[in-house]
């Protein structure tokens, strides 16, 4: 089992970076003998994507940069995306990481999403990745979410500091054994090939 966290903050140091990392320590514990990969867009490393290309992801332009990417994507059996909530939207890096992303890389896995709040917020980043962000993509979201709200006292240290601490981190072991066991299960249906048909290459 090889899971991928994708870090959505454009900042360096962020909080979704750091909570990617405590989610990542996690999963070893939760599904034995597994591994992970963080991707970081921190600093916007992919170029704006612009659409008069539509070649999109085979382009000789954008594909230098793609490749290492597309390749870290491939080998993941699921996904754990991290947005944070910037004006009650997802980052604009990370939605333009998505408009790279085809169902080579991430289709028909499954992904839990998780959304970084400083304050109370958070909902929206949730609502927007699953409206948008799946279409052609072909990412399987699972019912289940995390928030983490107040994120800069949320996964500090070894042990909870607060009950909110001590509630979110059962809750993303939950969370993360849903994950774990949906990629499981995703598995035999791309292994089916009942997800490849070169007539429908875009969602609906």
């Amino acid at each position: 089992m090889h899971l991928v966290l994708i870090s959505g903050s454009h900042r360096q140091n962020s909080q979704s970076g750091r909570i990617a990392k405590y989610l990542a320590s996690r999963i070893p514990a939760i599904a034995s003998g597994s591994t992970t990969d963080i991707i970081d867009l921190s600093g916007n490393p992919l170029p704006l994507w612009d659409d008069e290309d539509n070649t999109r992801r085979t382009a000789s332009t954008l594909q230098p940069q793609w490749e290492p990417y597309a390749k870290r994507l491939q080998a993941g059996d699921g996904f754990v995306v991290i947005s944070p909530e910037w004006h009650g939207m997802v980052p604009a890096g990370l939605k333009n990481f998505f408009i790279y992303c085809s169902p080579k890389e991430v289709g028909h896995k499954p992904a839990l999403i998780t959304a970084v709040s400083a304050g109370r917020g958070g909902a929206y980043p949730v609502q927007e990745l699953r409206i948008s962000s799946y279409k052609n993509s072909m990412i399987c979201y699972i019912p289940e979410h995390l928030i983490v709200r107040d994120a800069a006292k949320m996964f500090v240290g070894d042990t909870p500091t607060e009950k909110d601490d001590e509630y979110i981190r059962g809750r993303a072991d939950y969370a993360l054994r849903i994950l774990v066991e949906y990629a499981k299960a995703l598995k035999s249906v791309r292994d089916s090939g009942t997800t490849v048909d070169k007539k429908y290459p875009s969602g609906m």
